[in-house]
C-alpha cells in the first residue's frame, strides 16, 4: 500500500482547485515534503505562504506543463533539490467548453498540449528515476468525460479519452516489472471548484464536492486503487455503453439522464480570474 506519511508529493496544478486540495490534504496525512507546480505564479506564492506558515515544508515552481523544456528544466531542479517523488499528481488541465465548430485551432492545441501531452511530459520526467529506485506511484485526473460522448466537449473529451488510454497502459507496463510501481486514474464527473460553473447535473449524478473527492482520490492512492469512479453511478457507464446500441444509449442515458444537456449554459472560470499571459489554464 502507498504510504502518503513521510513521502515527497508533487502535484501539477496545485495553487487552486483540487490540486490545492490534494496538498494540503497530503501534508495533514503526514507527507513529508509538498511540490507544487502552476502557471498561476500568485496563487502559487499564497499557497506556499499558508501551508508554511503550518510549519510545512513546501516548494513552488512556476510551470506550464505545455511546454516540455519548462517541465524538463523543473523537473530536473526538482530532483536535484527535493528528490524524486514519490506520488505524482498529474492534476492540471483546461477546459474550452462549446460546440466543436466554434473551436479555434489555438484551442484545439492548447487543451491536447495540457490535458494529454503535459500529463505525459510530467511523468516521463519522472518515471525513469521512480524506476530506478523501484517505488513510486502515478496518479492522474482524467475524467467521466473519457467514459461518454458529450456535446461541447468534444476536445475535452477527446483528451480524457487519450489520457485513460494511456494511464491504463502505463499501469500495465509497469506492473509488468513487479516492483512498488503504480498507477491511479482518476474519472470524476463535475466537481464544483469553479471549472465547470454553469454546467447542470445529470440525473443521479450530483456535482461532486471537492473535500469529498479529495479524500476520495487519497483513500484510493493508499489501496492502490487502479481506477476511481465518481459519483458511483459512474461506475455503469462502461457496462452500458458495451450493451445497448448507440442510438439507445443516446436516448436513455445521454438525453434521458440529461448528460447530453449538462454543458447547454455552461460558463467557466470568470474572466477575472484568467492566469496572466498566454499560460492560461484551469484547474479541476
Amino acid at each position: 500500500m502507498t504510504k502518503i506519511k513521510n513521502s515527497t508529493v508533487l502535484v501539477t496544478g496545485g495553487a487552486s482547485g483540487i490540486g490545492r486540495l490534494l496538498g494540503q490534504r497530503c501534508l495533514q496525512s503526514g507527507a513529508s515534503r509538498l511540490v507544487i507546480w502552476d502557471i498561476n505564479c500568485q496563487n502559487l506564492q499564497q499557497v506556499a505562504q499558508e501551508l508554511q506558515a503550518q510549519g510545512h515544508q513546501v516548494h513552488t515552481y512556476e510551470v506550464d506543463v505545455a511546454k516540455p523544456e519548462e517541465v524538463e528544466q523543473a523537473a530536473q531542479q526538482v530532483m536535484d533539490t527535493v528528490g524524486v517523488p514519490d506520488i505524482l499528481f498529474n492534476n492540471a488541465g483546461i477546459v474550452v467548453g462549446k460546440p466543436f465548430a466554434e473551436h479555434s485551432y489555438f484551442d484545439i492545441k492548447r487543451t491536447l498540449d495540457i490535458n494529454v501531452l503535459g500529463v505525459m511530459a510530467v511523468t516521463r520526467a519522472f518515471l525513469p528515476r521512480m524506476v530506478a529506485r523501484g517505488s513510486g506511484h502515478v496518479v492522474t485526473i482524467a475524467s467521466a468525460a473519457g467514459l461518454i460522448p458529450n456535446p461541447r466537449m468534444s476536445v475535452y473529451a477527446a483528451s480524457k479519452w487519450a489520457v485513460l488510454g494511456w494511464s491504463e497502459s502505463l499501469r500495465l507496463e509497469l506492473e509488468a516489472l513487479k516492483q512498488d510501481l503504480h498507477v491511479t486514474t482518476v474519472t470524476p464527473s463535475y466537481i464544483d471548484t469553479g471549472m465547470f460553473a454553469g454546467v447542470k447535473a445529470p440525473l443521479l449524478a450530483p456535482i461532486l464536492k471537492p473535500e469529498r473527492i479529495t479524500r476520495a482520490i487519497l483513500e484510493a492512492v493508499e489501496q492502490n486503487k487502479i481506477i476511481l469512479r465518481k459519483p458511483a453511478i459512474v461506475n455503469l457507464l462502461p457496462f452500458l455503453r458495451g450493451v445497448l446500441p448507440t442510438k439507445l444509449f443516446d436516448k436513455i442515458v445521454g438525453r434521458g439522464f440529461h448528460v447530453y444537456s449538462s454543458m447547454d449554459h455552461f460558463a467557466g472560470r470568470p474572466a477575472a480570474e484568467a492566469v496572466p499571459r498566454e499560460k492560461e489554464a484551469s484547474k479541476p
